[in-house]
């Protein structure tokens, strides 16, 4: 996996943290936690968005952050389980690793031309 993708999955990974603190947060030092974690998120995911295409990153960005915060929520913070949740969760992530699958050809044949 190519530099600007793994930009995109440590930018999710921040997002999830970044929206379980402004849901958390109560104290300076998580609140110092949530915001950097919230600019370095953001940071990540405009610096792929340069090379890759800004659509796709959004997306992905926004789907594995999404899958995260709720698989999270469920393990560490008392968020009823449902399987009607992991489902469209599933769905959520085929449909986000089909959005990779096809923008890197896509960015494959841009690059031969």
């Amino acid at each position: 996996m190519n530099q600007p993708w793994m930009r995109v999955i440590i930018a999710a990974i921040m997002e999830v943290f970044w929206v379980i603190g402004l849901a958390h947060a109560d104290s300076f030092w998580t609140w110092t936690g949530t915001i950097v974690a919230l600019l370095l998120s953001n940071y990540l995911m405009i610096t792929a968005a340069q090379v890759l295409p800004a659509g796709t990153v959004y997306a992905v960005f926004v789907g594995l952050g999404t899958a995260g915060t709720v698989i999270s929520e469920i393990l560490f913070f008392g968020e009823p389980f449902r399987w009607e949740k992991i489902l469209l969760i599933s769905l959520l992530l085929i449909g986000v690793i089909g959005l990779k699958l096809v923008t890197d050809k896509q960015v494959e044949e841009g690059e031969k031309m």
